[in-house]
């Protein structure tokens, strides 16, 4: 029996044409294996919609074809569905593909993961109920998120020019976190990261040993570097070495208690989301199927 498979294309995203992305699929995908149906986003929210419909109508794979907001649309809405999540990776970060060892190449894609890949089960995790894949946070980070988001530029440059610009009047809040209901830490932060996934994208490790199917969260508590100091900690966090530094700590748990002064934006996947005052980070085990290549399962 051939699967059913539905590539949903959010045509946008990442600033990458998409236009050949049809033609890719008709040359290279094993047509022995699956029949194929390729669908395009039209509005925010809409590749979760189609994900749903996906669902009801049976199909067996869904792949999010896009950058980092498209995959976690349609990867948050297949958390505990049987249909099994892929990703086509078009984005500028492509923190989840490059986590997960995904070829960065269309073609390259369907014929090794689409075609040949391997299905596995992967952890997911919620903020206050709000489900996410690979990283949130709050602090300094949620904060770059809010104004990325409205920035019409997306991108690596606008990532650092950002930072750049509100770095330095940054002021770090308290926190008082308290992991699986035993251990406390109150910290003032630049911000704290419950990782899934290693890195936000750009190949920026933030967790370098996150591991998808552990079970646990890496927390990752992040002190605010000086001025001198702020371009060994970016080397650090590209090379995958930032935990080789006393600028961050990391412990474990699966459930994270949040305790700050107000409330305040998150950041829930590259996303800027309102939270309220205190938060509750956990984590849901193997709860998302994934299709693989043959050398990650």
């Amino acid at each position: 029996m051939k699967e059913k498979i539905l590539f949903i294309v959010n045509p946008i995203s990442g600033h990458h044409d998409k236009s050949k992305f049809p033609s890719i699929v008709e040359e290279l995908i094993d047509k022995d294996k699956y029949d194929y149906t390729i669908t395009l986003t039209e509005y925010g929210g809409h590749a979760a919609e189609l994900t749903k419909q996906a669902i009801d109508n049976e199909y067996d794979i869904i792949v999010a074809v896009g950058g980092d907001g498209t995959i976690n649309e349609v990867a948050t809405t297949m958390i505990g569905a049987r249909q099994t999540f892929a990703i086509v990776p078009y984005g500028s970060g492509n923190g989840l593909a490059r986590h997960l060892h995904l070829p960065l190449k269309p073609k390259k894609v369907i014929t090794e993961v689409i075609n040949k890949g391997v299905k596995a089960k992967i952890d997911t995790a919620t903020m206050n109920g709000v489900p996410y894949i690979s990283i949130a946070g709050v602090g300094f980070d949620a904060i770059i998120a809010d104004y990325f988001a409205k920035d019409p530029n997306r991108g690596l440059k606008t990532y650092v020019k950002l930072v750049t610009e509100k770095y330095f009047k940054f002021k770090p809040e308290k926190y008082h976190l308290i992991l699986d209901d035993k251990e406390e830490i109150d910290c003032e932060p630049l911000f704290i990261s419950f990782a899934n996934s290693n890195q936000f994208g750009f190949n920026a490790a933030v967790s370098p040993h996150a591991s998808l199917n552990d079970g646990l969260l890496d927390v990752c508590v992040f002190k605010k570097p000086n001025l001198l100091a702020v371009p060994y900690v970016a080397e650090r966090l590209l090379t995958q070495r930032i935990d080789k530094t006393h600028y961050v700590d990391i412990h474990k748990a699966s459930k994270i208690k949040v305790l700050r002064e107000k409330e305040d934006f998150a950041n829930i996947d590259g996303e800027a989301v309102m939270m309220s005052k205190d938060v509750v980070v956990e984590i849901n085990p193997l709860s998302l199927n994934i299709l693989l290549p043959t050398d990650n399962k």
